[in-house]
């Protein structure tokens, strides 16, 4: 062997080193993160515990309202900041909301205390499952989960529609068996293909999900709403999971129409919309405009991201939605 075939072999050695220490020691500070986070929310939990039994031992309110307020201030004088009167009542807020310390066990592997502090004043109880198994199954970070609820994402994913004792059903199902019902399914395809297009470029800036248009007192549910930044338009999208149908380019138009009317800036093209449909073998991509322009066409086609591109990641997307569903419907 040379010198610089055993110099290369060294540094390969070396390399491979540092990977696996690496490694070691990422998985070791996500293991650390994971403890930390359970003994914390843990704490929250009996500590919030030990007030609401102090405060329903005496039934004066103002009785309740003086006790945290004192404790909040001795906590704070033995162990300065982060024990604020605020704090604690998010730990009596947590207790109510999750009485049973099982069921707070079986969530703190995955939600952080941030995501608990955000669901524990969520009132609905569906409403609040609902966004505990979608972030456990999408992994959603604390921003991610808070972008959801203040869009009113239950409220206008057809779930929310279903009689409550077939939300609660889809919910189990979800929870217990990790089985996912199409309206679950489609809600999530939906998050994967706002990632993909986001992946297209800076001139996509996401800006709605499940966008409410209200038309003569009925309201309907655009599923994504884009801004692109160098057509400087709106772009509605619309995912089908079946075939093509020409009552899709309809709804498509009342749309655009609608955020032509209510939405668009001065200044600022028509909204375009895309329609992206997945029969059984093939996939279908319908762009639609309010000017019948060539050169407005031209310029859609010119910006917009390869027509094969976006068959590619919306193929992958259907593929995942399709295996899911099949994975529900065969058990």
């Amino acid at each position: 062997m040379n010198r610089k075939e055993g110099n290369n072999s060294i540094s390969k050695t070396q390399n491979d080193l540092f990977t696996d220490i690496k490694t070691l020691i990422e998985q070791s500070r996500q293991q650390i993160a994971v403890m930390v986070n359970a003994t914390m929310t843990m704490l929250y939990w009996q500590i919030g515990s030990k007030i609401k039994t102090d405060i329903l031992q005496n039934k004066r309110a103002e009785y309740g309202q003086e006790v945290v307020k004192q404790l909040a201030a001795n906590l704070t004088e033995q162990y300065g900041k982060g024990w604020s009167e605020k704090h604690l009542r998010h730990c009596l807020r947590f207790v109510e909301t999750f009485p049973d310390m099982e069921i707070v066990s079986t969530v703190w592997r995955q939600l952080n205390w941030s995501h608990l502090k955000l669901l524990i004043y969520i009132d609905d109880p569906l409403e609040r499952e609902f966004y505990i198994e979608m972030t456990k199954l999408e992994r959603w970070s604390f921003r991610l989960l808070r972008d959801r609820v203040q869009s009113m994402l239950y409220e206008r994913t057809s779930i929310s529609k279903k009689p409550e004792e077939t939300i609660k059903h889809d919910l189990d199902l979800l929870k217990n068996e990790q089985k996912l019902t199409p309206d679950l399914v489609f809600m999530a395809i939906i998050v994967e293909l706002q990632n993909f297009i986001i992946e297209f470029g800076s001139d996509f800036a996401f800006m709605d999900r499940q966008k409410r248009i209200s038309v003569d007192n009925e309201d309907y549910y655009l599923d994504l709403l884009f801004y692109h930044r160098r057509l400087k338009c709106l772009v509605a999208i619309e995912l089908k999971l079946g075939k093509f149908e020409a009552a899709y380019k309809g709804q498509m138009e009342l749309y655009l129409r609608w955020l032509d009317r209510y939405m668009k800036l001065d200044g600022e093209n028509s909204p375009i919309g895309l329609i992206l449909c997945a029969g059984k073998s093939d996939e279908h991509i319908e762009l639609l405009q309010l000017e019948n322009s060539n050169i407005k066409v031209a310029d859609y086609l010119t910006q917009l991201p390869d027509k094969q591109l976006f068959e590619r990641k919306l193929r992958t997307a259907i593929e995942i939605a399709r295996q899911k569903l099949e994975a529900t419907n065969d058990n």
